[in-house]
């Protein structure tokens, strides 16, 4: 497999946000205290309440959409934003990118090994490994399933958490994983990209946690609309026609 990026670069953490006023300036504050972060951007996509004065008030800097564009998008916003403030150091080189949801609140702050094997040069891919019970929604196991039968399907790696959100990436490897696929689909899609491309992804155990995913009919939509979302972003990427050597 082929490395990408320079080690030792400084990071940026990119936080999408919808309506999570409640949650987003604890979630900043804790991922400003991570070594070798420098910058927090916050992408209000489309927010109805005070999400982006509350990310600002924390410190982060903020990118807004006007309407609703969804987490692919405003990753690709917050990506865009770090790029621009890159280039405004032509001594700095590009930030590596941690990717991060806004309801991790205080337990940001132990994104740390996310970092660690993107920043040695070691991975060019992170994805977050978070404890039992930790993840939201304990009844989308389907979903779980398509992601995780699809990605060994075309790669051949089964993955722990393959709807993992939290991952760290240097700039190199994000500019060739782009464009992002839509939707919920989009970390099941950075998964069989990188892993086709010949990048160095590495699962990480880290003591983060969201908030717990309800069972009313809100819940269930959004499961609706994930499964069809990963079901999309496999569906245009066929399966080899004989498995990948690594």
């Amino acid at each position: 497999m082929t490395g990408s990026g320079p080690a030792g670069a400084a990071v940026a953490v990119v936080v999408p946000a919808h309506n999570e006023a409640a949650r987003v300036g604890t979630t900043v504050a804790a991922a400003r205290e991570l070594a070798l972060v420098d910058l927090v951007v916050v992408v209000d996509d489309g927010s109805r309440d005070r999400t982006g004065e509350v990310a600002r008030a924390s410190g982060a800097t903020v990118g807004r959409h006007r309407r609703r564009r969804g987490k692919a998008a405003a990753m690709e916003t917050g990506a865009a934003l770090v790029s621009a403030l890159d280039g405004r150091d032509e001594r700095a080189g590009p930030r590596h990118l941690l990717f991060l949801d806004a309801d991790l609140q205080a337990t940001a702050a132990h994104a740390g090994p996310l970092i660690e094997p993107v920043a040695a040069g070691r991975a060019d891919m992170t994805i977050a490994l978070l404890p039992p019970g930790a993840t939201p929604g304990g009844g989308r196991g389907f979903v779980v399933g398509l992601a995780r039968r699809g990605i060994q399907e075309r790669t051949g790696w089964v993955p722990t958490q393959p709807l993992s959100g939290q991952r760290c990436l240097t700039r190199a490897a994000f500019e060739r994983l782009r464009p992002l696929a839509r939707g919920f689909g989009v970390e099941t899609a950075l998964t069989v990209d990188a892993l086709g491309r010949g990048l160095r992804v590495v699962e990480v155990e880290v003591d983060l946690a969201h908030r717990v995913t309800g069972r009313d009919w809100r819940a269930q939509l959004h499961r609706v609309r994930q499964y069809g979302d990963v079901a999309l972003a496999l569906a245009v990427r066929r399966r080899p026609r004989a498995r990948w050597r690594w």
